[in-house]
């Protein structure tokens, strides 16, 4: 699998799991302040999630020191459902039941032990074919086209 890993800055956590991705078999390439520093969060989580919505990456991770901004920065891209997670539960709830495509960590609270449990359970549960939880993700990106509708020919310059 093809993963996008950023972070807005670089620390024995991101470069564990770089590690990780690696031998799980990704192929992986990095992203803010782990090609260059300083890296802003906001801009580092738009530039990632930009690429995943576009199909050139499957999924990613991102990091910043809450995780907070990392992951609300990154769900402003339409197609983008990036998951805070704390732990390996919440990692493979946000996939099955989400469908998520962004792993969003923290820097400051998780360790390297929980990191590894959320990327095993993350990249070994697949999204779920209920079809409650099929029906709520349709009801999300028809929201979303609904939102993309209203804004469209907005102007952020």
């Amino acid at each position: 699998m093809k993963i996008a890993l950023g972070s807005d800055m670089k620390t024995h956590l991101t470069t564990v799991v770089l590690q990780e991705l690696q031998k799980m078999g990704h192929e992986v390439e990095v992203y803010g302040a782990l090609v260059r520093e300083p890296a802003m969060w906001s801009q580092v989580a738009m530039e990632v999630a930009e690429k995943v919505a576009a199909g050139e990456y499957d999924q990613a991770v991102l990091f910043c020191w809450t995780g907070t901004g990392i992951s609300l920065a990154a769900n402003k891209v339409p197609g983008i459902r990036a998951a805070l997670c704390q732990d390996a539960e919440t990692a493979r709830g946000a996939r099955q039941w989400n469908d998520a495509n962004i792993l969003a960590m923290s820097l400051r609270a998780v360790s390297e032990e929980v990191a590894k449990e959320m990327l095993n359970a993350w990249f070994s549960t697949p999204p779920s074919s209920d079809p409650e939880d099929v029906a709520c993700l349709e009801f999300l990106e028809k929201a979303e086209a609904k939102y993309r509708r209203t804004h469209e020919g907005d102007d952020d310059s």
